[in-house]
């Protein structure tokens, strides 16, 4: 069973959505959620939440077992690599007698996600030792597939990567994921002289494009809102329905 260590990063400071992390969302919060993710994992082995902010550590203290860990200003701005605040946490919670074997990041600005998708990257990466790390994606739609992207050049559209060639339909055009910012596993190792967290060899959880919102706006922040109050609904609805 490997060791895993769980970092939720939620910074005070937000330009497009201020105090996003510790602002009200469908009467909670996105840190608690994360905080809740998290604890609802079964292969979690710690949690820390890791922030600049006092405010937003005083939410860690509601919950058993999750460590509070003050971020230092110095890798607290929006152009700190999270590589930075990994080791960080590391430095502080880790002791030499019992090393982490993996560390999972849990961004607050993905509040959809569930406790599930977090074990399926851990356990997907579990069973590869020789990658770096497993993250989760969302397929592209096609509207905004690479095929279908554009220039312009003075009012004339020009292919920004090739020639469509007459494939308008999804159905002929290439399945393309991006990351969802949702999970990021990563084994332990090496993390002090890695470049970054993901590494050069990534494997991919999918994830269905409802769940895959990643907050960076008012609007991504009210629709994931709605959605998330609507599953929640749907489950207490599911839940209190009779059995026979």
């Amino acid at each position: 069973m490997n060791k895993v260590l769980a970092i939720i990063p939620a910074r005070e400071g937000s330009k497009r959505v201020p105090q996003k992390n510790f602002r009200p969302f469908a009467d909670t919060t996105l840190v608690d959620i994360a905080i809740q993710h998290a604890i609802g994992s079964e292969c979690i082995t710690s949690i820390v939440l890791s922030s600049d902010s006092d405010q937003v550590l005083e939410l860690a203290k509601k919950y058993e077992n999750v460590l509070p860990l003050k971020r230092p200003l110095d890798i607290s701005d929006d152009q700190s690599p999270a590589i930075d605040y990994v080791r960080h946490a590391l430095q502080i919670c880790e002791s030499s007698e019992m090393p982490y074997d993996m560390v999972v990041i849990l961004q607050p600005s993905s509040p959809l996600r569930s406790a599930e998708d977090i074990d399926a990257c851990i356990q997907l990466l579990s069973r590869y030792p020789e990658v770096d790390s497993c993250v989760s994606v969302v397929k592209v739609d096609h509207m905004i597939h690479p095929i279908k992207l554009k220039k312009l050049n003075d009012k004339r559209l020009e292919p920004y990567f090739e020639e469509e060639t007459g494939r308008f339909a999804s159905q002929d055009l290439p399945d393309v994921y991006v990351r969802n910012c949702a999970v990021y596993a990563a084994w332990r190792k090496d993390l002090e002289t890695k470049p970054d967290v993901i590494g050069k060899v990534s494997l991919a959880h999918v994830m269905p494009d409802y769940t895959s919102v990643d907050i960076n706006s008012i609007l991504d922040f009210e629709f994931a809102e709605y959605i998330y109050k609507k599953i929640d609904n749907e489950n207490s609805n599911r839940r209190d329905r009779p059995s026979w």
